[in-house]
């Protein structure tokens, strides 16, 4: 079989071209967009730990406040004593345990690309759902973006933007975002032909179906894919880690370097813990509550 890879399709090259050519012509794009991004991550953690208190004496007290809030939204969201106090008390166990800074960390990467994903993936889904050949064209794309090896396109985000928080939110987004777009798209097309025959009867606008009829049906199948993004985006924690995000996934890595059990353990128990937390926060059902 020497014959057939004799001459090597230069596909690797290609690919390093394509690169190249991003980090020279696109480099304005990537720094505009880099310093949104940090920005927005900067702006999560200026709220979540509260820096303007260091050195007062009410500094203690700020992880304490947001747990406070976080809980309080637990249960504007779902109304059950069990989800709230399981919040409260797995936030208090990281405290504890010493990993709320790299908690907040954590947690703001997740939010900025929830939200990242979001924002883009919805009317993405949108469109693929109207547009059966949009679909055609997204679908290769998407499975690619879920089946690529995470650090193949780590390293042209590392390139291209840097070590840091931006690249790890860049790569999560990567991987997070094909779940809101399919799950759009899914919400829509299960939409009842009879309920858009009946608003378009009466009179109804594409734009009116769709803000009326076909995006409220659609929502439990859109919260569904906020779920899976955070689920997704809380799976990058660790790798996020080897491009210098911070977060809970450093003490993991510093963990399996040193063979560290016990770090490892406690890093490990605070990502299950925020993982379970916003699943049962942003969940649309009560099915299988047991926290």
């Amino acid at each position: 079989m020497d014959w057939l890879s004799s001459y090597k399709l230069p596909i690797g090259q290609g690919a390093k071209a394509f690169v190249d050519w991003l980090t020279t012509s696109g480099e304005w794009l990537f720094n505009a967009l880099s310093a949104v991004l940090q920005a927005s991550i900067d702006l999560l953690l200026f709220l979540l730990q509260g820096p303007f208190l260091k050195g007062t004496a009410f500094e203690q007290l700020y992880p304490l406040l947001i747990i406070v809030l976080i809980s309080a939204f637990a249960w504007y969201m779902r109304r059950s004593l069990g989800v709230t106090l399981f919040t409260a008390l797995g936030l208090l166990l990281i405290v504890n345990q010493g990993y709320w800074k790299e908690t907040t960390e954590t947690l703001a990467l997740v939010l900025a690309a929830s939200a990242v994903s979001m924002t883009v993936g919805i009317p993405l889904g949108i469109a693929a759902a109207r547009r059966p050949w949009i679909y055609a064209i997204m679908r290769p794309i998407l499975d690619l973006m879920q089946t690529i090896p995470t650090f193949v396109y780590l390293i042209p985000a590392l390139i291209l933007f840097g070590l840091g928080m931006v690249p790890g939110l860049i790569a999560t987004v990567i991987f997070a975002i094909p779940a809101p777009i399919r799950l759009t798209r899914l919400g829509i097309i299960s939409t009842p032909p009879s309920l858009v025959e009946a608003a378009q009867a009466f009179g109804a606008t594409p734009g009116q179906v769709l803000k009326k009829v076909e995006l409220p049906f659609a929502m439990p199948q859109i919260m569904a894919g906020l779920t899976q993004t955070i689920m997704l985006s809380l799976s990058m924690v660790v790798i996020a880690a080897l491009v210098g995000a911070n977060g809970l996934g450093v003490p993991v890595v510093r963990a399996l370097n040193s063979v560290n059990v016990a770090k490892g353990f406690e890093a490990g128990l605070c990502i299950v813990i925020l993982a379970i937390i916003l699943d049962r926060v942003f969940r649309t059902s009560d099915a299988g509550d047991v926290a």
